[in-house]
């Protein structure tokens, strides 16, 4: 995935042309380093979502059982 994520990323910043040099500086050292802390903060960011789920499986739940039963009425 840090591959995929970088090549298409480094792709998009080669294309635009409105850039000057230090923007593409600029833009290239926060790629490298978004690259090199996204395995790192991937897993973190799950945990925090299935805590917030955790917390608010009911309202979610709720939600999701008002959805389908509006959605099967039509």
């Amino acid at each position: 995935m840090t591959y995929c994520f970088f090549t298409n990323w480094l792709e998009f910043f080669q294309q635009d042309k409105d850039m000057n040099s230090g923007e593409r500086s600029f833009s290239s050292a926060i790629l490298v380093i978004a690259t090199i802390l996204w395995p790192i903060i991937v897993p973190f960011a799950y945990l925090e979502l299935l805590r917030f789920h955790k917390k608010h499986k009911k309202s979610i739940d709720q939600l999701i059982h008002e959805s389908t039963s509006t959605f099967g009425d039509r």
